[in-house]
């Protein structure tokens, strides 16, 4: 299959296109460049042909002859997203769903979007499925949730979408991010020897390793039209969810000498179990 993968010099992307080339797959990647000088390590044997082109000016040309696309290239966190909201939305909200309009007026078949579970905000449940309901509560989730609403619509006989709703990832990557939780917390208890929590850390977050989201993503794109057609899958581990301060918690016993310490209660009110799938 010949894949257009947004995205491919980013957190996930960098492993995802290496292990879809290794599946056989023909990978076409996408990267702005921001991170193209950020290497942590030389980790992958295979890279994929990358075009530095922002995702507002891809065109039928760059999608010719595609069958798949994985749209992964957003900004990617939420103080990027809160810098400046409009900006978030012009790329993360209108800029993918201009992507999935031309990729099916080009004849694309299978349209993957890595969402967020993170469109769950403040859950009134214990455990949220792919049926509940949204509560975003950052500019970086509610562009989530519109793209899930509007490329849904696009659906029909020729163009299939399938939406990913991503766990909070950790693991290494060689185009790594540190400003997620357990990165974050493993890179202040290694470099610093500290965790200074500012927050009580009670809130719930779910986690996922980085190598389960990029097999979810593979086993998406070679699954049967008929199961995964206009689909929202949680992609974690139900066993996997924990409160913050449990996180801080593991980290500072791995790291030994690590300490520990907690603030009173955050600004920052999400706080979500996930339900997922299991192997």
């Amino acid at each position: 299959m010949k894949i257009l993968v947004t995205g491919t010099e980013g957190y996930i992307g960098s492993l995802l296109a290496p292990i879809l080339m290794q599946h056989g797959h023909e990978v076409i990647g996408v990267d702005t460049g921001f991170y193209k000088v950020g290497w942590l390590y030389n980790g992958t044997e295979l890279t994929a042909k990358t075009q530095n082109k922002d995702i507002r000016h891809i065109t039928k040309e760059d999608l010719q002859g595609a069958e798949a696309v994985v749209h992964l290239a957003e900004l990617s966190n939420d103080p990027a997203g809160q810098l400046s909201p409009n900006v978030t939305y012009d790329i993360n909200h209108k800029g993918s769903l201009r992507l999935a309009e031309l990729a099916k007026a080009s004849g694309v078949r299978r349209f993957v979007y890595t969402s967020s579970c993170s469109v769950y905000g403040v859950a009134s449940e214990d455990y949220v499925t792919e049926e509940s309901k949204v509560n975003p509560q950052t500019a970086y989730a509610e562009c989530k949730t519109l793209v899930e609403r509007d490329v849904k619509l696009l659906a029909d006989d020729g163009f299939s979408p399938t939406f990913v709703r991503n766990a909070t990832a950790y693991g290494a990557s060689p185009r790594m991010r540190f400003d997620i939780v357990l990165n974050n917390l493993a890179g202040l208890a290694w470099t610093t020897q500290e965790i200074k929590m500012t927050s009580d850390g009670t809130p719930w977050r779910p986690l996922v390793h980085l190598l389960d989201i990029c097999k979810a993503i593979v086993c998406t794109l070679e699954a049967e039209r008929n199961i995964v057609h206009n689909q929202i899958f949680n992609v974690g581990d139900t066993a996997s969810n924990y409160q913050v301060k449990e996180i801080a918690q593991i980290v500072a016993e791995v790291f030994t000498g690590c300490k520990l310490s907690f603030g009173d209660s955050g600004a920052d009110n999400r706080s979500y179990r996930v339900s997922s799938l299991e192997d």
